[in-house]
């Protein structure tokens, strides 16, 4: 089991990973040849990347750090566009966990999800969820990159961490 004191550290190491990952899914969306990126593996992978910013902005908003929510969830953005938001997003989460203490992993908070129901859960089961969440997409967009005859990003974690030997 994790030691308690370095809860928090692990969840900003993911998040560095996380930064690393999506610049190298920007990068293979710029892979795809110009000719194809008006195909709908292209715009769909788009979308879905643009969708990983508005989830992040949603929980900001739902941990009370952001005071609108974003009006869409899949947005149907250009890449410069959804990359000039994952820049303000990325940077709204380094705050977050600059400040992100062992003991706020633990805290319960309610919260309306976007189909209006209320819920609650602890700080530690979203930041999970938010990771998780990531990783799933990012898988989607690589295999819509190569349908859209890009190169798909390397994301998995294990080669963000590795060490040579």
């Amino acid at each position: 089991m994790m030691n308690l004191s370095k809860r928090a550290e692990q969840y900003r190491l993911w998040f560095e990973y996380e930064k690393d990952a999506n610049l190298k899914v920007v990068r293979s969306l710029e892979s795809v040849p110009a000719d194809r990126r008006g195909t709908a593996e292209y715009k769909r992978a788009l979308s879905l990347l643009g969708h990983l910013a508005a989830a992040r902005r949603v929980w900001l908003f739902r941990f009370g750090k952001l005071s609108t929510v974003p009006t869409a969830i899949f947005p149907e953005s250009a890449l410069e566009e959804i990359v000039a938001d994952w820049r303000d997003v990325e940077a709204r989460w380094d705050e977050y966990y600059l400040k992100l203490e062992d003991g706020e992993l633990d805290r319960v908070f309610e919260y309306r999800s976007m189909d209006a129901g209320r819920f609650r859960n602890r700080i530690e089961d979203i930041l999970t969820q938010l990771f998780g969440h990531s990783w799933y997409h990012r898988g989607q967009i690589a295999m819509l990159v190569r349908a859209a005859g890009g190169e798909p990003a390397i994301t998995d974690f294990v080669y963000w961490c590795r060490e040579p030997v």
